[in-house]
């Protein structure tokens, strides 16, 4: 009896179809504010980023590469690396900028 009970009866009606939906709308706006949300966030901060890098600054790349701004171009930059190398490198390559680095807390 009291499992009937906790089950819920098909004769209870209406409500149904919109309590079956509510756990899996639930689920997708959990998702959202939890995964997608902040994704987009930190990805419109590094597209922010890469558009205000000006010749001079200290940057990291994906790679791990530490260098200097030397040239800016349209699609690519001109970076120097210690030895007095310079590479040629896509925006899209560029991590953040090496004064983040400096002031993060080691773990």
């Amino acid at each position: 009896m009291n499992l009937i009970l906790l089950m819920g009866t098909p004769a209870a009606g209406g409500g149904s179809a919109l309590s079956s939906l509510f756990p899996l709308v639930l689920i997708i706006v959990v998702f959202y504010f939890f995964m997608i949300r902040p994704q987009l966030k930190k990805s419109k901060d590094q597209k922010k980023f890469r558009e205000n890098i000006a010749k001079g600054d200290k940057i990291v790349t994906i790679g791990g590469i530490h260098g200097k701004i030397v040239d800016v171009q349209e699609k690519t930059f001109l970076i120097e690396v210690e030895g007095g190398h310079k590479l040629k490198i896509e925006k899209s390559a560029i991590s953040m900028d090496s004064t983040t680095l400096i002031g993060a807390d080691p773990k």
